[in-house]
């Protein structure tokens, strides 16, 4: 009687069955470790972009005080307010570099987009075998 239930039609069905699930299992896996990756690279991209953050702020500080100064100590207008206005000038532009870097990382970056391109090809692929 087993050996009859083993052999029958419905082993073939079965089989083709335990493929089919087996294939979207290894096809869920692969997606799901591409979404690690992704989220893994964006996590350290939103690391870096916090720090630059961090640097515009610190440089923009910078050269807002250094602009008071040169707004309030204005007894030797002759070499002082030159060196002043030179250490304002170069703190804004690091503080404009980096704010413009920031905005270019910034833009760059997309949420899971391997994964979605994968995703978008599985589509595609199952609705061309569509009968």
């Amino acid at each position: 009687m087993s050996d009859s239930q083993s052999q029958g039609p419905g082993k073939g069905v079965f089989n083709i069955g335990q493929r089919v699930v087996t294939t979207l299992v290894g096809m869920v896996e692969t997606r799901v470790r591409l979404a690690i990756a992704e989220l893994e690279e964006e996590k350290a991209n939103l690391i870096q972009m916090l720090m630059m953050v961090g640097l515009t702020m610190l440089f923009t500080a910078f050269g807002l005080m250094s602009l008071m100064v040169l707004i309030i100590w204005a007894v030797d207008a002759q070499y002082r307010l030159m060196a002043i206005a030179i250490t304002t000038g170069v703190l804004f532009a690091l503080a404009l570099i980096f704010g413009l870097w920031t905005l270019h990382k910034s833009r760059q970056s997309t949420l899971l987009r391997h994964t979605r391109k994968e995703l978008e090809t599985d589509r595609k692929l199952l609705e061309e075998n569509r009968p």
